[in-house]
Order: structure tokens, then sequence, then C-alpha cells
């Protein structure tokens, strides 16, 4: 009998939906099928067919209708922040005086721009690299990648018209010597 790696049934479990029975399919080595099914309480697990290899994961009663563990937090908790973020966040707490931005203390207020600054420069990190002269860019570029297709076309309509012309209209005669 072949097992399944520990790994991948421990992110079956944490990524299937807690429904009434929860069932995936993948394929094994050998292009075997393995059917991976999470079976709640004492419901019997599901008789394999064929050449297919069914792996029962086993929950709680209770736990059939609930939402799955790692969507029941809060991930804007502070203990679900990495350390570096809390750390950020705590380095102006507290902060007074000169370059604090705050109305204690003596020239408090020259922190302001030093803050704003900051606030904006994180933004703009988060927003990523698209900006308005980027998007201006984009279109330029799709504007032009048509112009030469748009330009052929018009001068191949525009020589159409003269030789209909040139057909409907008669050469004149060539003038008779004297």
């Amino acid at each position: 009998m072949k097992t399944l790696p520990f790994a991948a049934m421990a992110i079956l479990m944490l990524a299937t939906p807690a429904l009434a029975q929860t069932s995936q399919t993948v394929a094994g080595p050998d292009n075997e099928k393995i059917n991976l099914v999470i079976v709640y309480g004492d419901d019997p697990c599901p008789q394999a067919t064929g050449d297919e290899l069914i792996v029962c994961g086993r929950k709680e009663e209770k736990e059939r209708y609930r939402i799955p563990e790692p969507l029941r937090g809060d991930p804007n908790a502070p203990a679900n922040q990495a350390w570096g973020q809390q750390y950020k966040a705590l380095e102006y707490v507290g902060k007074s005086g000169i370059d604090s931005c705050s109305p204690s203390g003596i020239g408090g207020f020259t922190g302001c721009f030093n803050q704003l600054a900051r606030n904006a420069k994180e933004e703009r990190k988060q927003m990523g690299s698209a900006s308005w002269g980027d998007l201006v860019a984009a279109e330029r570029a799709k504007r032009l990648s048509t112009i030469d297709a748009d330009s052929d076309a018009i001068e191949a309509r525009v020589k159409a018209e003269e030789a209909a012309k040139a057909k409907q209209t008669p050469a004149p005669a060539p003038d008779a010597p004297k």
C-alpha cells in the first residue's frame, strides 16, 4: 500500500472547506489516482474502486459545518503580524519633542512632514509601480501599434479611388503634329 506524504495531507486538511464530505483527486506517482477525502464524526470512509487509492482524514462531528481553522482567526491581530512590522509600529510610540509630530514638547510639529513623507512612501510602495505616467505610456503605445496598419489601409483605399477615377476619365488625345 502506498502512503501519501504527511505534508500533502496537512495541506489538504488546511485548504479544504468544511462540508459534509470533502474530496480532492490528485495524481500520485506513476499517474495513479489518489482521492483525498475528509469525513466527519462516524461517517464511513468511501470504498476504493479499481486502481484508485482513497486516503481518509477524519475530523470531529462538531467541525462539519464550521469555518476552516485557518480562516477563523483575525488576520489583523497583533499576534499575527511579523515582528519587523510590530517594531516599525512601535518605533515612534511615545516619541515627543523635535521631529516627533506631536503637540507636546518643543518643536514637536517639526516631524509632521517627515511622518507625512514616510506614510506617502509606504502607500506608494504598496501601490506598486503603476502610475499615471505608466498608464499614459501604455495607452500611447497601444495607439502607435495600430498606426502603421491604419496608414496602410488608408493608402490602399486612396490608391483604389485614384485608379477608379483614372478608369472613368478618358486619357487626353496626344497633340497632333503641326
